[in-house]
């Protein structure tokens, strides 16, 4: 997730999506709409079975927070990627597999790097030098997206979490490795859907941080990015 936990939920104002709604009709949006919220509720029912070495986390009974953060997400992915990512969770589930645990345990390779070649590598598919080349190239437009908004709002920068895999502490995880965990979770067809979205916001200019934290701030209360920059 982009931001912290700390900015205000509320009931969720309309934000279109340029990448749905500008070529799809009212039943198609609504079939986003339901695949989104599907999406969100399958993360949450991995997120309650996912195991912190410290207990339960706080966040892990938050849902409000995280229904906030993981919709505002997936608000920006046009209906293929969103129906491919949602295929990777029914079929990790049938096959046993927890994608947000998978997530959280490529996070340690960073920040627990000891615990991960012990507890964690072993049981996780490996991914192959063509696959990292291609998460590495969609990381780094990210974080470059994610610089930006940072200079342009540095309030709302502050308060996301911290920005590179250089910053990674055992108790604080970047923006990076968060992304490089995720990404890492994704099959091949979601993988690919999701670089060539990348490539098309990238291609139009636009910035898929600023668009996913303008939906956080939305369902939020905010009516838009300067309206929670001034507020912070």
């Amino acid at each position: 997730m982009e931001t912290s936990d700390d900015m205000r939920p509320a009931t969720a104002n309309s934000t279109e999506n340029p990448e749905r709604t500008a070529r799809n009709p009212r039943h198609d949006a609504d079939r986003g709409e339901e695949l989104m919220e599907s999406i969100v509720r399958l993360e949450w029912n991995e997120f309650q079975h996912t195991n912190n070495a410290g207990g339960r986390a706080a966040c892990q009974g938050n849902w409000p927070v995280f229904h906030q953060m993981r919709l505002s997400q997936f608000m920006t992915w046009p209906d293929d990627l969103l129906a491919s990512y949602r295929d990777d969770l029914e079929r990790a589930d049938a096959a046993g597999r927890n994608l947000v645990t998978e997530k959280y345990g490529r996070m340690m390779f960073s920040t627990h790097p000891g615990e991960y070649a012990e507890n964690i590598e072993p049981y996780i598919p490996a991914l192959s030098a063509d696959r990292v080349a291609v998460q590495e190239r969609i990381i780094a437009t990210q974080v470059r997206w994610a610089s930006e908004f940072r200079e342009r709002y540095p309030k709302l920068g502050r308060a996301m979490r911290v920005l590179t895999t250089a910053e990674d502490t055992a108790d604080a995880t970047s923006f990076e490795t968060y992304l490089r965990g995720e990404l890492g979770t994704y099959s091949e067809r979601t993988l690919g859907l999701y670089r060539d979205f990348v490539k098309r916001l990238d291609g139009n200019h636009r910035n898929l941080t600023e668009e996913t934290i303008l939906n956080t701030v939305q369902i939020g209360g905010f009516s838009g990015l300067d309206e929670a920059e001034a507020a912070q």
